[in-house]
């Protein structure tokens, strides 16, 4: 197993150290988990990055990735739920978007297609990413110059989810016909 593979398995392993600080509930837990998730968020670009400049792209890279993203989006979504810092409709959106392209993706392969991200879903992933981390943060360090970073950053992710979500359907709309 190359070391693309390796990173995405430890971004697997992360998720349930990722929500045990969070419902540790501590100030310190929150921090650690915002930083194990900004962790994961790396092995993220690192994995595909080396993936490609060493060759080792694989079928069970591009099978794993996307779930290990998935994987980690999904369950710190539902933890800032659980803790109250995201409204559970911004998740189900989120989460929703990501099972509608998954399906998309499996109805692809079933055709012996691969579907890779997209520039849109790689910016939607990032954005994610960012608001995520600010609201395990709980919008620190913003909330000192009362700037709501952690709802705009979310209300942009948001939207590029959105919109990605859209441009999934959109460019896979002859294969989802002909079903």
């Amino acid at each position: 197993m190359g070391l693309a593979n390796k990173l995405t398995l430890i971004r697997i392993l992360l998720v349930p150290i990722i929500i045990i600080f969070m419902l540790s509930g501590s100030k310190n837990g929150y921090v650690i988990s915002a930083v194990l998730f900004i962790i994961a968020a790396i092995t993220d670009e690192l994995d595909g990055y080396i993936a490609r400049t060493r060759n080792e792209i694989t079928k069970f890279g591009k099978l794993i990735d996307p779930i290990a993203d998935k994987l980690l989006i999904t369950a710190t979504l539902i933890m800032l739920v659980e803790i109250g810092r995201l409204p559970a409709w911004v998740a189900i959106i989120i989460i929703g978007r990501e099972f509608i392209v998954t399906g998309i993706r499996m109805i692809a392969l079933t055709e012996g297609i691969i579907i890779s991200a997209s520039n849109l879903g790689k910016l939607k992933t990032i954005a994610q990413m960012i608001a995520i981390c600010s609201l395990m943060l709980n919008n620190y360090p913003f909330y000192l110059i009362n700037i709501p970073f952690s709802t705009i950053a979310m209300f942009v992710a948001l939207i590029i989810t959105i919109i990605s979500g859209i441009d999934y359907i959109y460019k896979s709309r002859k294969l989802i016909y002909n079903i």
